[in-house]
């Protein structure tokens, strides 16, 4: 069994289905509308609700800073590749080359789940673990991402390249600014480790590496920080896309075109 702590991580579990619950503990020192949603929530799933002293919750999550509610879940389910290809197209992955530091994995999951990425590609070695530190640090966003985990994220991409996604690598080396690439197409977007960015095989096996041009005197961003500028910059041109394709489909003949305010 896994464990987790904080009011967001515990309410989007229980809120998306993705765990099953054993239980959920919450402080006996605190009396707030807040926690009282959570209770009468995990309650209301079936799920056993019992009151502990503040430490008994710091012993059961490891930490202090489990904001006076601890849950006791089944471990995280992951899918395959193939599953993330299920749904509609465009899509758009997040692939993640050994980001180690689980405040960045959980970062990174918080603008994926934002940002409307399609699934999380993970790595089992290299990687930091789907943890409860992590999943706070999505502010449980985590919950409701597709995520599935590869031996070998080279193969993985190639499978996806096979597929007809484009594999896009954000690198210092990169010669493209992101902000000039097109992501509207089936797009995977790869992340390398902390400091060290994309290991060799995996930069070799992408078909585009962009770069975040910098106008400072620090070169680079932290891997979360660089994921949420590319991230909400691929969310940006696909709501643009969407947006032309729905004014191009009412604009054809024989179709009425909607007139806007003041026409």
């Amino acid at each position: 069994m896994d464990v987790l702590f904080g009011l967001h991580p515990v309410e989007e579990a229980l809120r998306s289905g993705s765990r099953r619950f054993d239980h959920v503990c919450v402080a006996r020192e605190r009396h707030d509308h807040r926690l009282g949603e959570i209770a009468a929530l995990a309650r209301a799933a079936g799920v056993p609700v019992r009151t502990e002293p503040r430490e008994a919750l710091s012993r059961l999550a490891g930490t202090t800073a489990h904001q006076g509610v601890v849950a006791v879940v089944g471990e995280r389910a992951f899918l395959g590749l193939e599953d993330l290809l299920q749904g509609p197209e465009p899509r758009l992955v997040l692939a993640l080359d050994g980001v180690e530091d689980p405040q960045n994995l959980g970062a990174l999951l918080r603008t994926a789940e934002g940002a409307g990425v399609d699934g999380v590609l993970l790595t089992e070695r290299r990687s930091a673990p789907m943890s409860a530190v992590a999943v706070k640090a999505s502010a449980g966003g985590a919950e409701h991402l597709r995520l599935a985990r590869v031996v070998n994220l080279v193969r993985a991409l190639k499978t996806l390249k096979e597929r007809n996604l484009w594999c896009v690598g954000l690198d210092e080396r990169g010669t493209t600014d992101y902000d000039r690439y097109d992501f509207r197409s089936n797009t995977v977007v790869v992340l390398g480790r902390e400091g060290a960015g994309l290991h060799e095989l995996v930069r070799k096996t992408c078909d585009h590496l962009l770069r975040i041009p910098m106008a400072g005197k620090v070169d680079s961003l932290n891997v979360s920080a660089a994921g949420a500028v590319v991230l909400f910059e691929a969310a940006r041109q696909r709501r643009a896309g969407a947006s032309s394709e729905a004014t191009a489909r009412a604009a054809k003949p024989g179709r009425p075109q909607q007139k806007g305010l003041g026409s």
